[in-house]
């Protein structure tokens, strides 16, 4: 019998909503139905101005957001599950990650803030909401991120072949799943399509470069790659994630002025590109020499030039998406938060110690009890 989940993610590029319903009855789960929701225009503006000046956000323009995202994610879930031919009520939980709008663990008191208030979405879907997934892993120690590579551990390790699973957004971060045990380990490494989408933004119409098409004309600016590559973010070794508070547009024009010679915004653009491979291959290289296949995820995947550079790279391993190997590369982020929520529901952990630098395995998230009734 079907137990059907939906999984919400919004990250840090903010370009939609994600939701996927999936069967989770089985070992392996089963896409029935995906969709990205983009996120109206004017609560888009609003999640990128709160991003940059968090400072001049009062509390009561906080809490609108936080209702708003709630109830723009609670329109998501019903619309994906009327669009899969189900009823609110079949659906057992919702895992819903919200919109990271501030990412620090490592201070003296770590916190991660997603917003996106979930008791807006189980009472408008009538479905039990899991949310707030990073803050308990944060609370035992660890950086609250990634938490997608015990996910990716179940769905793709085997012991027949060395896999890195890249999962390219906002931020990339990678999962290394060695053949010949069953200890994994993960972070991020630094920009994935933040700072292209940012600088595309800014220079060209549209919010990112499709296919990388704009930067395929371009040339990499070795001063600039070495000023870019200087952050001291890509030699700290893990447990380790990042966001927006360190790689942002800001940060970005701040080293093309100390790159000591002017450059063409396509050769930024192409440079750009050769920092998110580079930072991504040579941190699979450093941590997994072995590694024979490269499975790519998030809009990272769709990048041609990026894909041809990881290929060049990590050669002569495989660099290939998600696809071939069971998951298309759109979904596998919120299919992991709808995998996620039912491990919450079932007293599982759903962090990886190893991964987040927590002190020990918990449960993840806060539940919020839907309607039974709903329709």
């Amino acid at each position: 019998m079907a137990e059907y989940y939906l999984g919400l993610m919004s990250g840090t590029s903010a370009d939609g909503i994600d939701a996927v319903v999936a069967d989770l009855s089985g070992r392996i789960p089963r896409l029935v139905f995906a969709h990205t929701y983009p996120w109206p225009a004017s609560l888009r503006k609003k999640i990128f101005a709160t991003i940059a000046n968090p400072g001049n956000v009062s509390l009561a323009e906080f809490g609108d957001l936080d209702a708003a995202l709630g109830e723009a994610f609670a329109e998501a879930a019903v619309a994906a599950v009327t669009a899969a031919k189900l009823h609110c009520s079949q659906i057992t939980a919702i895992g819903s990650h919200g919109q990271t709008l501030f990412h620090a663990p490592d201070g003296p008191r770590g916190f991660s803030l997603q917003a996106g208030d979930a008791n807006h979405i189980a009472e408008i879907s009538g479905i039990t909401t899991v949310a707030d997934f990073r803050r308990r892993d944060i609370a035992a120690g660890g950086q609250g991120a990634p938490l997608v590579p015990a996910f990716h551990q179940m769905l793709f390790q085997t012991p027949d072949v060395s896999r890195a699973i890249v999962n390219i957004g906002g931020m990339a971060n990678i999962t290394l799943l060695p053949k010949h045990c069953d200890t994994i380990s993960g972070f991020d490494t630094g920009p994935g399509n933040v700072l292209l989408d940012a600088w595309h933004e800014r220079h060209r119409h549209g919010s990112y470069d499709p296919e990388g098409a704009w930067s395929s004309g371009g040339a990499v600016s070795t001063p600039l790659l070495e000023q870019l590559l200087a952050h001291p973010y890509f030699t700290q070794p893990p447990p380790k994630s990042t966001g927006r508070e360190v790689f942002c547009r800001a940060w970005l024009e701040e080293r093309i002025e100390h790159c000591g010679q002017p450059v063409a915004p396509v050769d930024v653009q192409r440079t750009l590109v050769e920092l998110t491979a580079r930072t991504i291959a040579d941190a699979i290289l450093h941590y997994e020499t072995e590694v024979e296949e490269i499975l790519v995820c998030g809009g990272g995947a769709h990048n041609e030039v990026l894909m041809l550079r990881l290929a060049d790279l990590l050669d002569p391993a495989i660099v290939e998406s998600t696809e071939p190997y069971g998951l298309h590369p759109d979904w596998v982020e919120a299919m992991a938060f709808a995998w996620l929520a039912q491990r919450t529901l079932t007293g599982q952990p759903g962090n990886i110690p190893a991964v987040t630098g927590a002190r020990h395995s918990v449960v993840l998230g806060a539940i919020y009890t839907g309607r039974r009734e709903a329709s």
